[in-house]
């Protein structure tokens, strides 16, 4: 009997990029399940309480709606079956049912900053969750983590994650920014404006200074806003309107096609800002210029789901208890080998 593996969904960006991951892996049983939670998370989440993250409301329906219109077997929080490997593209909650089995963590993209709630939830030992993707890597409870670029390993290693469960591998949907600029995005040549979901999980964000700082920016330059998908639409419409009265909107679109025919992008904390620094557009951000270019995902013509279905291949080939234990030397030297190709091109 083929193994099987389940790939755990969660925002469409993760969701797709388990889809490219298992379309190399045809040679074991691939299910996918939604994101889910235990106990009174699951509970939270079932009384739609958490609508606003990947547990449920437009995630999880976007996640839903994906998985059915690609026909992929779905099994709900991987209770039908047995499963030999889980690919996961977060680690902030690691369910019960997952953490007796083989894991491989998937950089999902850009983390956000360490502020006083990572410093918080790391000093008290709070849920990880709570700093968001800050706190990526943490659990340490999956046995190899793909990540996305050398200066990401460092980040990572800085922030306590084992070096040995560490491989470069780049990461899906970030790793071929050039395929972008073969679009049908009918614009062209105008700033770019991507907003982010920073109050959604429950963070500052003083967004007026924002849209001021992009209106000084455009100088009267054509502007057009992508809203972030799990954003407050009616909010963040009546904000820009009071600065932008006559600028384009878009809640749904490709916001690589955007940024592959802007001229300039102007965001705050997007992983998408990736894309527009690999093609070489001018970026204004919350970020510095020279950090992002070191943490850029590998360009690698979009092969990074083939690396990361490699690493899933050998992790499967060894059994738990090697992987587990504290001499790790045969799985170094895979993991080894497949980064060489990695960062070779």
């Amino acid at each position: 009997m083929a193994a099987k593996i389940l790939f755990l969904c969660g925002s469409l960006n993760q969701t797709t990029m388990m889809h490219q991951i298992s379309s190399q892996l045809g040679e074991f049983d691939c299910f996918f399940s939604p994101f889910y939670a235990d106990g009174w998370m699951g509970a939270a989440a079932s009384a739609g309480l958490l609508d606003f993250c990947i547990l449920g409301g437009r995630h999880r329906r976007a996640t839903e709606a994906y998985l059915q219109d690609q026909r992929l077997p779905v099994d709900e929080g991987g209770r039908r079956h047995r499963y030999d490997l889980v690919v996961t593209g977060t680690d902030l909650i690691v369910q019960r049912n997952v953490r007796a089995t083989r894991l491989v963590l998937v950089q999902e993209g850009m983390l956000e900053a360490e502020d006083w709630v990572y410093h918080l939830m790391r000093t008290l030992r709070l849920p990880r969750f709570l700093a968001n993707t800050a706190a990526t890597g943490l659990s340490h409870a999956y046995d190899v983590f793909c990540v996305a670029s050398p200066g990401y390993r460092e980040v990572f290693a800085c922030k306590g994650v084992q070096l040995d469960k560490m491989v470069v591998t780049g990461i899906p949907n970030y790793d071929d920014a050039a395929r972008y600029l073969q679009n049908d995005f009918p614009l062209r040549g105008y700033v770019l404006v991507l907003t982010s979901s920073i109050r959604e999980t429950m963070k500052w964000d003083d967004r007026d200074r924002f849209l001021r700082q992009a209106r000084e920016i455009a100088a009267g330059r054509p502007v057009i806003f992508k809203l972030h998908p799990n954003e407050n639409v009616r909010r963040a419409t009546y904000e820009i309107r009071r600065y932008f009265p006559q600028a384009p909107i878009y809640e749904q679109g490709n916001a690589h096609h955007m940024i592959a025919n802007c001229d300039v992008l102007v965001a705050q904390n997007s992983s998408a800002i990736y894309t527009a620094v690999a093609l070489g557009k001018e970026v204004h951000s919350y970020l510095d210029e020279r950090e992002l270019k070191r943490l850029l995902p590998l360009q690698n013509g979009g092969r990074s789901h083939e690396r990361i279905a490699e690493v899933c291949r050998r992790v499967i080939s060894l059994p738990l208890a090697e992987l587990r234990s504290k001499r790790k030397r045969k799985l170094r030297r895979l993991l080894d080998a497949i980064e060489a190709v990695s960062l070779a091109g």
